[in-house]
């Protein structure tokens, strides 16, 4: 399947290494975040990895939630344990990263998890600059531009059926409510399967460090954007996970 080369799983745990985690994030979902670096100082594994890994694993239900409870780092064992609600992804130690709670039908067909995954993280590509920057400019805020943080809080999803050809996400609706230094930023999109509405779909977001918004730092920050991704989704060999 398509995330083998971005995880592997060893004694019944799930790992992802840092270069694993920085390719899922530049191939598949266009995110060029620098805490998906794998030599960033705080890097993080991307939320989308985590959520496509979850339904290949488990099946697309027809109403899901993920809840980021803690940052993942790399190389950290992980269990999937299910609960009566869903399922919890925690570490030997019990530290819980993502709660999901879901409900109704269920499938395990693997194409077409594979297409609502691809419909979904491809979305993330799109946040930073093209949603995220008129936002945070009509706000008259933005994060720090020596650190941008930008992290998932939740994502759902509520699915009419499970009839899904040709899945496609439109971004509907996009508010940005900031309190302080923290910016919570909601996103709606409005799924389609055949150029038909079939559900919707919905990812909260946390903007960290923010400050009165300056044209020339946002600027900068979306040029070195364009230029990581012109660079490619090169990352360094995965030394631990060859291959």
């Amino acid at each position: 399947m398509f995330l083998d080369r971005f995880h592997s799983v060893q004694d019944g745990h799930v790992h992802i290494s840092a270069p694993q985690a920085s390719q899922f994030a530049k191939e598949i979902a266009g995110d060029f975040n620098p805490i998906h670096d794998p030599d960033a100082r705080r890097f993080c594994v991307p939320g989308d990895l985590l959520f496509a890994i979850i339904l290949a694993r488990f099946g697309l239900s027809q109403n899901m939630t993920f809840r980021f409870r803690s940052l993942l780092g790399a190389d950290v064992p992980l269990r999937f344990v299910e609960t009566e609600s869903g399922i919890d992804v925690c570490d030997d130690a019990g530290k819980v990263y993502i709660e999901v709670t879901s409900s109704g039908a269920r499938t395990e067909d693997q194409q077409l998890i594979e297409d609502i995954t691809r419909a979904y993280v491809a979305a993330s590509g799109k946040n930073f600059p093209h949603t995220l920057k008129p936002l945070m400019e009509s706000n008259g805020v933005m994060f720090n531009p020596d650190r941008p943080m930008v992290m998932y809080e939740s994502m759902s999803l509520a699915l009419n059926n499970l009839d899904l050809p040709s899945p496609d996400l439109e971004l509907s609706n996009a508010t940005l409510d900031a309190a302080g230094k923290r910016g919570n930023v909601l996103l709606e999109y409005q799924l389609t399967a055949d150029g038909k509405a079939v559900g919707e779909v919905t990812k909260r977001l946390v903007l960290s460090g923010l400050r009165p918004y300056h044209p020339d730092a946002m600027a900068s920050v979306i040029e070195e954007f364009y230029r990581l991704k012109a660079r490619g989704t090169a990352v360094p060999p995965d030394t631990k996970n060859p291959g």
